[in-house]
């Protein structure tokens, strides 16, 4: 069976920067024209990929600040550019507070069928620690108002474990939760709030002015938010995603976890072959400039090692509940578990973190809570 594509594409524009956001991100709005230009450049040097892509993901940065007229040409870009199947999974990410019922028209008419909102939270003072530039009551309208546009497939992002005092911190969390739970998304991410470096989050917790919950609480968080999801009928099926049935697991973040081929467009955007990953400049200012010159942007790449794609075969998949399919692993990476780490394994399914059924090596949710250390088996 052919495996076909994912296509990526970074708008990397933001109002305000988050504090504790490491994507690539400026908020130099007047850069937009040059950028959208260089964008459709760079496509056009892509133009020679002979494969089918059959999903599309626009993230960022904040897509959705964009103009209604350039979100437009640029979905028919894309699709005048490169071979989209039928029934392709084409997601954008949006904040609240630019959704408007002429976006959502705009985004339906381009062929957008799945769409993300950074709600974040349904906390007033939790954005406001976030630096988020959008309200609870403005989260709670976009979704609904999302609803009333026809988004069937709609997804809701959320960040978990911030400072402050423990019980108060959590009880809020419980309460965006629930909140959340009340437009039934067909999806939900639910990010742990983390120190990413160079990030102001960072320094303020360098200097002693915020402390994050320690590992206890984190697990808490983490345990509480499965057992609450699952409840309501939500598929744990990775890490930090929950999926109402398999059908709403997000497809384009699935051929990161599975080694699956990728192109990715825009400032910092990744692609991947199967074997070798290259990446674009994190700097606009340097994207802009190669496109001018009519270079593709592409600030390094590396071949993978068969012994480093086994490695990322076993940490992504570990990642998923799915987890790892035996047969395929071997066939893929060269390597029979069980006959090679049949005593590693054996030890952590009795400890509760991994479970062998169907052909499958899975993790647990208490698996999943160390996905990374578990690949080092």
């Amino acid at each position: 069976m052919t495996t076909l594509s994912g296509l990526y594409l970074h708008i990397p524009f933001c109002i305000k920067k988050c504090a504790y956001c490491a994507f690539c991100s400026i908020t130099n709005l007047a850069l937009i024209p040059d950028y959208l230009a260089a964008l459709r450049r760079e496509m056009d040097l892509n133009r020679t990929e002979r494969r089918a892509f059959d999903t599309v993901y626009i993230g960022g940065g904040t897509p959705s600040i964009l103009p209604v007229f350039d979100l437009e040409r640029l979905l028919n870009d894309v699709m005048t550019a490169f071979s989209i199947t039928p029934g392709a999974e084409i997601t954008l990410e949006a904040n609240p507070g630019d959704i408007t019922a002429g976006l959502l028209a705009a985004l339906r008419r381009a062929g957008v069928n799945r769409l993300n909102i950074g709600c974040q939270s349904f906390n007033d003072d939790t954005l406001a620690f976030l630096g988020r530039r959008h309200e609870a009551r403005q989260a709670a309208e976009a979704v609904r108002m999302a609803r009333d546009a026809g988004f069937g497939n709609l997804g809701i992002d959320l960040i978990y474990a911030l400072p402050g005092p423990p019980e108060d911190a959590f009880a809020a969390w419980l309460d965006t939760l629930r909140t959340a739970l009340t437009f039934q998304p067909e999806h939900l991410s639910c990010y742990q709030l983390t120190a990413e470096a160079d990030t102001p989050l960072a320094g303020l917790c360098r200097k002693g002015d915020v402390t994050l919950p320690d590992l206890d609480l984190q697990a808490r968080y983490f345990f509480r938010t499965s057992e609450i999801l699952e409840e309501a009928g939500y598929r744990h099926y990775e890490v930090s995603n929950f999926a109402r049935g398999e059908r709403f697991q997000s497809r384009h973040n699935d051929k990161y976890w599975t080694h699956a081929p990728y192109l990715g467009l825009g400032a910092s955007a990744h692609s991947f072959d199967g074997h070798r990953r290259r990446w674009n400049h994190r700097s606009v200012a340097a994207y802009l400039e190669d496109l001018a010159a009519g270079r593709n942007p592409v600030a390094d790449s590396e071949q993978l090692t068969d012994e480093q794609l086994r490695l990322e075969g076993l940490f992504l998949g570990f990642r998923t509940r799915r987890g790892v399919l035996l047969e395929d692993f071997k066939r893929r990476y060269g390597q029979d578990l069980l006959a090679e780490k049949g005593e590693t394994l054996k030890r952590l399914v009795n400890n509760g973190l991994l479970e062998i059924r169907n052909g499958f090596l899975r993790p647990t949710c208490a698996g999943m809570a160390v996905a990374d250390s578990l690949a080092l088996l």
